[in-house]
């Protein structure tokens, strides 16, 4: 929990409204995130990185309880992956896209950008939904796609000050030759009129994306809302990148899940 409050805070607070008894598990997948996508800054070559992923990838296909022994987030999210049945090829696929942040290579395509939001972000929401409600989980995998999307793009784009500054581009390279840039001249340029054009784009397929998901979020369960509440939040981030902002207040995003938690997507 801690953890996640310092580093996810956003999932941390959607975390707060599932009931007690499920929160534990929450915090096991939310830290595992966490520590997944920390790895790039602890390594200085991809290497140790890609031992890193295949260290967890094998404490989690063993199933065995003692893999993770001494290690808190790997004890706490094997006895969530066992006390939910939650499918262990999730975990696979969302480590192997992961693979993809140790490097400085450009995302190919838009279909490639939507298959790694897919295997983390959206897959991480699946998870989250089948701790909470398994049967409505499964009724509702479609809404959990295109919430990571959505959710994933933004954070991206959020972090796009970051990656710049590690040489990292995440943006398609057929998104970038819409505005006739390499993926080389978007890290280096934050400034021109190109490479407004190009986080305009992003932003536009993260709202179609969100979109996608508002119009089919009102059939979804309240047993649900919890895993999905970080996206009560994505339109408020996007306004504030089309001005050229970041970040929202602390009382802003409670109040933006609070009522999200209390009436859902109308």
């Amino acid at each position: 929990m801690e953890l996640v409050r310092g580093q996810d805070r956003d999932r941390y607070l959607s975390a707060l409204y599932a009931p007690d008894d499920r929160r534990d598990a929450l915090f096991a997948l939310y830290a595992f995130n966490a520590e997944i996508a920390g790895i790039r800054d602890r390594v200085s070559e991809p290497m140790p990185g890609e031992i890193r992923l295949q260290w967890w990838r094998d404490v989690i296909a063993s199933g065995d309880p003692q893999a993770g022994a001494g290690h808190p987030v790997a004890e706490a999210l094997l006895a969530a992956i066992a006390t939910y049945r939650l499918p262990k090829a999730a975990f696979d696929n969302y480590l192997e896209a992961r693979i993809f942040d140790l490097y400085d290579d450009p995302m190919p395509s838009r279909t490639d950008l939507e298959g790694y939001c897919g295997e983390t972000a959206s897959a991480l929401i699946q998870l989250a939904a089948l701790v909470l409600d398994a049967p409505e989980a499964a009724r509702h995998a479609e809404l959990a796609g295109h919430a990571g999307c959505a959710q994933a793009i933004t954070g991206l784009l959020r972090l796009l000050p970051m990656h710049r500054a590690r040489g990292q581009c995440y943006v398609p390279r057929d998104i970038l030759a819409v505005a006739g840039m390499t993926a080389e001249e978007f890290v280096a340029d934050g400034g021109s009129q190109r490479s407004a054009l190009v986080v305009q784009a992003m932003i536009a397929l993260a709202r179609e994306h969100l979109g996608a998901f508002a119009r089919q979020a009102g059939a979804m369960p309240a047993s649900l809302r919890p895993a999905f509440l970080p996206l009560a939040l994505t339109g408020a981030y996007l306004d504030r990148l089309e001005r050229g902002k970041d970040g929202m207040s602390s009382l802003r995003r409670h109040l933006l899940m609070l009522r999200t938690a209390s009436r859902g997507w109308r």
